[in-house]
């Protein structure tokens, strides 16, 4: 075999090589679309809240198993007169949210229901989301100890009144890894007497 010859075949090899670790590394990034983004949002430094130190140790988040259990079609009873609702944050201000209506649900048999948000001034790109904050029997545990967040659309609305809501997609705020942001506080209210074994799940620092 001739050194040219040679030459082009360790070419081919390094090229296939680089591809299958581009695949290993593609395929670590989640199991939906909604894993694959927050992790992808989370490696990116100009992006995520991760600390340093947490940048750099990120290997990807820790999710709880897919469960078609947790994605439900629940009834919502709109709030159109509801006064603004003033959520306390976790550095002591405030955010102004209108209470968009309330949501009930079935989960394992067992009947549920939540407070649903809306920002009175949402950007553009935030112009059909929903602010559904929860607490559930995991928090502290398996869990975010301050409760998770959960974007719903408007646009899977239904004129049956009907909406869905999936818990694999629920997230922890910012503040659960870095102490430099100002998040939400849950409300008490929406508890839900259930683990919800779904979406995101504590982060150790």
């Amino acid at each position: 075999m001739n050194s040219g010859i040679r030459k082009i075949l360790v070419i081919i090899f390094v090229i296939v090589l680089q591809s299958c670790n581009s695949q290993q590394k593609r395929k670590v990034l989640g199991n939906s679309d909604f894993q694959i983004a927050m992790n992808s949002e989370f490696k990116d430094a100009s992006k995520s809240p991760l600390t340093k130190r947490g940048l750099r140790k990120f290997k990807g988040l820790d999710f709880f198993k897919i469960n078609d259990m947790y994605k439900v079609t629940a009834k919502i009873v709109k709030t159109p007169d509801a006064p603004n609702f003033h959520f306390p944050t976790t550095k002591g201000t405030v955010v102004v949210y209108k209470k968009y209506g309330i949501v009930s649900f079935k989960i394992a048999d067992k009947n549920f229901e939540l407070a649903i948000y809306k920002d009175i001034k949402p950007s553009e790109k935030y112009q059909n989301h929903l602010f559904l904050p929860f607490f559930d029997k995991t928090n502290g545990k398996t869990s975010y100890e301050g409760g998770r967040f959960i974007d719903v659309l408007t646009t899977d609305e239904t004129q049956n009144g009907t909406i869905l809501i999936d818990f694999n997609e629920a997230y922890n705020p910012y503040c659960a890894y870095s102490n430099r942001y100002s998040c939400p506080i849950t409300p008490r209210d929406n508890y839900l007497d259930i683990e919800i074994n779904a979406g995101v799940k504590a982060y150790k620092k």
